[in-house]
């Protein structure tokens, strides 16, 4: 169990290189991993049980302690990288899957990956993560209705299916892994260590798969999405940072903020762009899990050297 445990540690720190491994794999034999596609939902749900099972009492009690701080970062969520997938869906020509595909990602909720990278960072990683518990807790209604507004010129959105999958996927598996530490709290702490190499195995089999079905539109047009997906993730980081100093945030919350804006939970982005749109709408879900993750660690090495 040991041996288990370090190389599921392993993998959780080396988890943009599995990203961008599985995303070759994908592109290279695509037959094979579009196969995953149906099973997309599923590896979110178990992603998120995961994330249940390490949720505390303490992430909450964080945002009673400090509600002004908290409220900036799920503020800055929930404007910013909505706002600016817009501009640059008016900005760079792209056709309309393309484009509801960028908003669908800028209105999903911070991801975990951003409490790792703050920690990186030397930033306040208990802000990190209360940030992201609230934005998850909000997404099944704010997720949604943010689509509605900002994509519904660019292709239907059923927000009420949508509202209900987000609780199915995300809320549902969040409260039995909570559950889970309450009812078996010695084999939860057992399985802890393991949860590195799901919530990755989960992440890369998603990617793989978007890319495996939508390798055509990747071919064609994946220049040009990469190059929003980059814009749309370092124009994040950068607001989200300069939003959190006008607030009045500390330097380590600044730390925190600006990586949680930046850094979303493009997992969920895929599933519910599979699940309700087309697999190129996913496209931008699955660039921005690889581009994310390697930018992340580059800022929160460049943030960690700043005291």
């Amino acid at each position: 169990m040991t041996a288990l445990a370090r190389f599921s540690s392993f993998v959780g720190n080396s988890f943009a290189l599995w990203v961008l491994s599985f995303a070759a794999l994908g592109f290279l034999f695509p037959d094979t991993f579009r196969q995953l596609t149906p099973w997309i939902v599923t590896l979110l749900g178990i992603i998120m049980f995961g994330m249940g099972l390490t949720i505390s009492g303490r992430d909450f009690a964080e945002v009673l302690r400090r509600p002004y701080q908290v409220g900036v970062g799920v503020a800055a969520q929930f404007v910013i990288m909505p706002l600016l997938a817009v501009v640059l869906t008016l900005l760079i020509p792209m056709s309309p899957e393309v484009a509801a595909g960028v908003i669908l990602v800028g209105c999903c909720p911070g991801g975990t990956s951003s409490n790792v990278m703050t920690f990186m960072a030397k930033g306040d990683t208990a802000l990190s993560v209360a940030c992201t518990s609230v934005t998850t807790l909000m997404a099944p209604v704010v997720t949604p209705f943010l689509v509605l507004m900002l994509a519904s010129e660019y292709l239907p959105v059923d927000a009420w299916a949508m509202f209900q999958s987000i609780l199915k996927v995300v809320l549902l598996p969040l409260a039995l892994g909570f559950a889970a530490q309450r009812l078996l709290p010695a084999l939860v702490r057992a399985a802890v260590p393991m949860l590195p190499l799901v919530s990755v195995t989960g992440i890369v089999l998603i990617v793989a798969a978007v890319v495996g079905a939508s390798k055509g539109a990747i071919i064609q047009s994946g220049a040009m999405i990469f190059a929003v997906v980059a814009l749309h993730n370092l124009l994040g980081y950068l607001i989200g940072y300069l939003a959190a100093r006008v607030a009045g945030v500390d330097l380590a919350g600044r730390k925190a903020i600006a990586i949680e804006v930046g850094m979303q939970n493009s997992g969920l982005a895929a599933a519910l762009a599979t699940a309700y749109f087309s697999p190129v709408t996913a496209v931008p879900a699955a660039i921005f899990s690889v581009w994310h993750n390697i930018s992340g660690a580059v800022l929160a090495s460049w943030l960690a050297r700043r005291t």
